[in-house]
Parts: C-alpha cells; structure tokens; sequence
C-alpha cells in the first residue's frame, strides 16, 4: 500500500511540476490547494530539497520549484525515496533486500518468485511515467468496455 507520505509527496510534486519552469510555489499554497498538513509538508519539501530534487529560494518572494524538469522525475523514484522501495516483501527488495523471517530459504520460496515478478512489473510501470505526463490521458489506464 501507498504510504501517506508518499501520496503527499507525489501531491506536492505535480503542484510544483503544474508551476514549472518559470513559478515558485509557497508552502502554505501548497499545503492548501494538495490538502495536506502543513508540519508533514514540511518535512517533506526539507526530504525533497536534502535530494535536490526541489529547490528552496528564501525571501519575501521565495518559494519551492523543481530542481529538476518534470520530465525527469519519475513515479517510481518518487516512491523509492519515499517509501524505500517498490517491492512488498523485503526479500524481493533491489535495493534494500532482507531475507524474510520465518520463511522458506529463498531459492525454495515461490512466494518470493511471484513478487520479484510484481516488483518489476511494478517498476516497470511506474518507471514509465514522469511528472510531465498527462495520467489522465494515458491509455494504460482506460477501461475496455
């Protein structure tokens, strides 16, 4: 499941993404237009600019922007830095791999096969969208009738 943190964080992204390139965004704008709790924005948009992806412009006319172009933020590292990683078991984890406790040695454990499978399934998806992409209009996601 999606965490909080990351629904926020996506919401706060596309906000700025919206504004890009010429905008700065103003916390309490943020905040208000995404609908999320400004302390938890806050440390969100310091997370953010910690990884250069926002950028911080104090001042009177400050505000938040994309350290990076739309197009090059994508949904699946959006999630990866939030989350920490697309898989839902750590043992089918790329980059924060554990080994299960209780569990069947990996080799044995078909569990772990099917999510390695929906991991990069998962990725493969997310991977395939960026900030600059219309989700609306995407094909993947029209229902056939």
């Amino acid at each position: 499941m999606l965490s909080q943190k990351s629904r926020y964080t996506i919401r706060a992204l596309q906000h700025l993404a919206d504004i890009y390139p010429h905008g700065l965004a103003q916390m309490s704008e943020i905040a208000a237009t995404q609908n999320i709790p400004p302390k938890f924005l806050t440390v969100i948009l310091s997370e953010l600019t910690r990884d250069g992806i926002v950028i911080s412009q104090r001042g009177r006319v400050g505000g938040y922007r994309l350290g990076l172009a739309p197009v090059d933020i994508r949904y699946g590292d959006i999630i990866r830095i939030t989350r920490g990683s697309l898989a839902l078991v750590p043992c089918a984890s790329r980059f924060a791999h554990e080994h299960c406790d209780h569990c069947l040695p990996e080799d044995e454990c078909r569990l772990r096969t099917l999510m390695l499978k929906v991991r990069d399934e998962t990725a493969a998806i997310l991977d395939s969208f960026t900030l600059a992409d219309s989700i609306e209009a995407s094909p993947i996601f029209v229902e056939e009738g």
